[in-house]
């Protein structure tokens, strides 16, 4: 998704969620100031769908008797941790109880799904990335093209070292935090892809 700045006063987080909920667009919420969430593309649409029913699917086949797990889409807001700011990410995974207590929000996902627009992919890899790096639940951040077959993987280890992971056209995506292998061929099927120019 595309955020972009809206010059209003800043809101305490009690007001933000207030007045969120009653917006007919969404609005990410950092630091006392609210982000309007345009549309993206329509590959950008097509990875983001593709990729939720990919999660959707395969957590319903890990645990068919009670999914442990849990999905979310661009709908979902995720709180970060120790913090009162709330993102809309374009795909998450839960496996923590205590997001099953919160209704209209995720605060510890081990999967961030984000897919990249020339207007936000710097801030995706930058200070998004560090506001998500705060959840200590966070295994895997990736990010995803929308304009070319490519998805780099940023994978929290054991020893809380965060290495990246470059995947290209013919390459099987690893997301160890949900047990997910999926050739990344899958994700870009039948799209026309434009390169941004250099």
């Amino acid at each position: 998704m595309i955020a972009a700045p809206e010059p209003r006063p800043p809101l305490t987080p009690e007001d933000y969620l207030t007045w969120e909920a009653q917006q007919l667009e969404k609005h990410e919420y950092i630091n006392g100031q609210t982000y309007a969430m345009s549309g993206g593309s329509v590959n950008h649409s097509h990875i983001a769908i593709r990729l939720t029913a990919l999660l959707d699917s395969h957590l319903l086949d890990s645990h068919p008797n009670g999914n442990r797990c849990i999905p979310g889409n661009s709908d979902l807001k995720i709180k970060i941790p120790g913090t009162h700011n709330y993102t809309y990410p374009d795909g998450s995974v839960t496996c923590d109880d205590r997001d099953k207590t919160t209704p209209n929000h995720f605060t510890y996902p081990c999967l961030i799904i984000e897919v990249l627009s020339k207007s936000t992919e710097a801030y995706d890899r930058g200070g998004k990335f560090r506001l998500y790096q705060q959840n200590p639940a966070l295994i895997d951040y990736l990010l995803v093209s929308s304009t070319r077959i490519e998805m780099d993987l940023y994978h929290r280890e054991a020893s809380g070292k965060w290495t990246i992971i470059n995947y290209q056209a013919d390459d099987i995506v690893d997301l160890a935090s949900i047990g997910l292998q999926f050739p990344i061929a899958q994700i870009y099927r039948n799209l026309t892809l434009t390169p941004d120019s250099p």
